[in-house]
């Protein structure tokens, strides 16, 4: 067989058999010579001659016999041996369950799965990073546990392999020599026929064209329809060993994938979870002072339009204004106006105000002294 990475029905596998069973040329060329011989013999057998007809009766009833005998029996075992081998492999076999087992714990693990950033009460109260960690922890011991059962399944899918190659292998060499007894007797088959046809028709003896064809050809044919139903069986055989043998080799397969690639991955996952969840804690801190920065930074822009304006403007304008100045101007003047009329109006009560305290005041000192008299005269 070619090396082809193709996936091989089992048309194809057949196929592939039929051709490595086929004799090859320098085969087919003997073969030829002994049918030849055997036919020439046949032929020109004496029909007074019991012993030698009983002779080659016995050949052609045995012809094939040892083969096909060997096949039912190999056969027989052979399904024995794949019922048996099958069951590690198929769906319900400890590998294959292990790795749905396995498959389905990976899933539970998918970082990508994980909400790190969940947030409301829950998200306060339980850290997601240290929930999962600790998820992973737990997993992970089921998971060793499972990769130890997939490496012990593999050893026996690969001790299952070894077993059903030995047994394909030798189902395939009783195959190739029952290709080999087909093709004899169909050469054989075939020269019988010729002559049979040339006797017939130059009108050779009837009693031995009788016997060529009812005792010879006859049951030769039984036997060749026998011997290829037998290497059809065979062939159904072989193919079902190769379709277990494939399946275990995907299986063997997919135990290395997951504990050299599949648990590196997960593992690797694990840990960029982890960091990635901590450079967002990061990340959101720096957000927030930036954002901080930004706050104070436009504030500071802000107060500096605002006031750097107000100043620009405080600076090109007089601190009082001419109207302000103006007004205050004029209630100045009015003041002072008011004030100089209170003086003038003033003046004339003020006058009278001094005559009439003056006038009190004489009439008063003239009391007094007509008190300090009457005191001095003993009153």
């Amino acid at each position: 067989m070619s090396f082809s990475m193709e996936v091989v029905n089992p048309e194809e596998i057949k196929q592939v058999i039929e051709e490595e069973v086929k004799p090859v040329p320098e085969e087919l060329a003997k073969l030829k010579q002994l049918a030849d011989a055997n036919v020439t013999a046949i032929l020109e057998l004496d029909m007074d001659a019991s012993d030698k007809r009983r002779d080659i009766l016995q050949s052609i009833d045995s012809f094939g016999m040892g083969t096909m005998r060997s096949s039912s029996e190999k056969n027989s075992l052979m399904q024995v041996t794949i019922n048996n081998l099958s069951k590690t492999g198929d769906e319900g076999g400890v590998v294959a369950k292990g790795l749905t087992e396995l498959h389905l714990q990976l899933k539970d693990l998918d970082p990508s799965m994980i909400d790190f950033a969940k947030t409301g009460f829950l998200g306060k109260l339980f850290n997601p990073l240290r929930a999962y960690f600790a998820k992973y922890e737990k997993a992970d011991i089921v998971i060793s546990d499972i990769i130890t059962s997939l490496e012990k399944g593999k050893t026996v899918l690969r001790n299952d392999n070894t077993t059903l190659q030995l047994e394909q292998d030798s189902l395939r060499e009783l195959t190739k020599k029952l290709e080999k007894e087909i093709q004899l007797g169909s050469l054989m088959d075939q020269e019988i026929e010729t002559r049979i046809e040339v006797e017939k028709a130059r009108g050779g003896d009837e009693e031995k064209i009788r016997f060529v064809t009812e005792e010879i050809l006859f049951p030769l044919r039984q036997r060749l329809m026998d011997l290829q139903q037998m290497m059809v069986v065979n062939q159904q055989g072989i193919m079902a060993m190769e379709v277990v043998m494939r399946n275990n080799k995907e299986l063997i397969r997919g135990v290395d994938r997951a504990r050299n690639v599949t648990i590196s991955a997960l593992k690797i996952s694990v840990t960029v979870a982890g960091a990635l969840y901590n450079q967002k804690i990061v990340l959101k801190k720096i957000e927030m002072l930036n954002q901080t920065t930004d706050q104070l930074i436009s504030a500071t822009s802000s107060m500096l339009k605002n006031q750097g304006a107000a100043i620009h403007k405080q600076s090109l304008e007089a601190n009082i204004s001419a109207e302000t100045l103006k007004k205050s101007f004029s209630d100045v003047l009015a003041a002072l106006d008011a004030i100089s009329k209170y003086k003038q109006d003033a003046l004339p009560k003020m006058r009278d105000t001094i005559t009439t305290f003056r006038e009190l005041a004489n009439e008063g000192e003239k009391h007094i002294e007509r008190m300090e008299k009457r005191k001095e005269l003993g009153f």
